[in-house]
């Protein structure tokens, strides 16, 4: 019994008109029955030893079918991986990891903007606040994850990424250990001092880590679960069992990306799914309480954090759009130039959507079909041009899209982005 096609907790629905002829606890007590006569049992258990389960109900079976077709892990090519494909994935993903790196650092307090965050990464100065700290270190965790899913995971993997995310800081002296019994951890809720969770006690640990690995690497067969929903779990259990003094919160994210990337899901990597949680953290708090409060019921988690993945997938989708827009728009006006042949023309499009591209005289010649000295002369023009960046391997001369072309473009005496008057900035990377 769903209302309004949402899985809701007796906390919302309590609010909501029953349907005719029911009571509000009538109402309650037929929707948890058709919950309990339809739920799966998941390899975890609370810390009262009760086992959480997990309904599928109509929503959650169209959100994984939806990132299933976007993500495009299985079927036709997604539109999605054509958008970022299209504007190079390189410098795409290395955005999107420093994104992810901030927002999941600002989720947990780190109060360093992205404009300096991002300079920071990108000169690979030394972080100067502990925010700043935590956001590189995020960033590195972020890197290793991506390396880690290229195999399974191990109970080393997990403390390793712990030990990356502390490092540095005030807890790093906590780092790469599970918390123990005097360390008396307790989960308060956003913007108070309330308890929100007791985690099971240090001495359980051990053994509830070693669980999660093999559910993890898939070793748990007779508790098959869709792989999103696998990767969402690992998410959950380690905010539940809560490992660590402090970085739970950021383990866990990292963990749900390994898990997506490691499962055949690349795309995730683009994601900025911190964005979203950071935008509404009472949100995130209530999707863990609404399980802990209501017998261990996942599905309120579940629910809640595919649908986080379909705007993080949204939001990706629009960026790309928008950047792709700007550039057909620079294209456009490039056209018009007088000071352009048409090979230069072609090139530049490439190098925006490609930053980090490396031209040769002799991949320019081939291109189009000229001399080499034709070749070099057009890529010089456009390195004094200060539109590439001209550098030397070995004997051999490159020209390199470098990552700042649209704003060295608008040297050229044009207006960057579609539909701009001068003044406007364009829109930022998904958040």
């Amino acid at each position: 019994m769903l209302a309004a096609g949402r899985y809701l907790h007796w906390d919302n629905m309590r609010h909501r008109a029953p349907p005719d002829g029911f009571s509000h606890e009538e109402w309650w007590l037929g929707t948890r029955m058709a919950r309990l006569s339809a739920r799966e049992i998941v390899p975890f258990s609370s810390k009262e030893g009760y086992p959480f389960t997990l309904v599928h109900p109509v929503p959650v079976r169209q959100g994984l079918h939806e990132i299933d077709q976007k993500l495009g892990v299985s079927g036709p090519r997604s539109e999605v991986r054509d958008l970022v494909e299209g504007h190079g994935s390189k410098h795409l993903l290395a955005n999107s990891i420093v994104e992810e790196a901030i927002r999941s650092s600002q989720l947990e307090g780190a109060s360093t903007t992205r404009r300096v965050a991002k300079e920071m990464i990108r000169r690979g100065r030394q972080p100067r606040t502990h925010g700043e700290r935590m956001i590189l270190n995020n960033y590195h965790a972020m890197e290793r994850v991506g390396e880690l899913a290229q195999r399974e995971l191990r109970k080393a993997d997990v403390f390793e990424l712990h030990s990356i995310l502390m490092d540095g800081t005030r807890d790093a002296a906590m780092a790469g250990r599970f918390r123990r019994t005097s360390d008396d951890i307790v989960v308060t809720l956003v913007h108070s001092d309330e308890t929100a969770h007791v985690p099971p006690a240090a001495a359980e640990l051990p053994a509830r880590m070693d669980r999660l690995v093999a559910f993890a690497n898939d070793q748990t067969p007779e508790h098959w679960v869709h792989p999103v929903v696998r990767a969402i779990l690992l998410h959950f259990m380690i905010g539940y069992d809560h490992p660590f003094v402090n970085g739970n919160g950021r383990v866990a994210r990292s963990l749900f990306y390994w898990s997506m990337v490691r499962q055949g899901y690349s795309l995730t990597q683009y994601l900025a799914v911190s964005g979203i949680l950071r935008n509404a953290p009472a949100k995130y708090a209530r999707a863990y309480l609404h399980t802990e409060t209501d017998g261990g019921d996942l599905t309120y988690f579940v629910d809640y954090h595919i649908g986080v993945i379909v705007r993080s997938i949204d939001a990706l989708s629009s960026y790309v759009d928008r950047k792709m827009s700007d550039i057909r728009h620079i294209e456009y006006r490039l056209r018009d130039s007088p000071d352009l042949n048409h090979r230069q023309i072609q090139l530049l499009g490439h190098a925006l959507r490609n930053p980090g591209f490396r031209y040769t005289v002799q991949s320019h010649g081939t291109s189009h079909g000229i001399t080499a000295n034709t070749a070099r002369a057009d890529l010089v023009k456009l390195a004094a041009a200060g539109l590439l960046a001209l550098t030397k391997r070995g004997r051999r001369q490159e020209f390199i899209a470098t990552r700042d072309l649209e704003e060295a473009l608008t040297g050229y005496g044009m207006q960057v982005g579609s539909g701009q008057t001068p003044g406007q900035s364009t829109q930022s990377e998904p958040s």
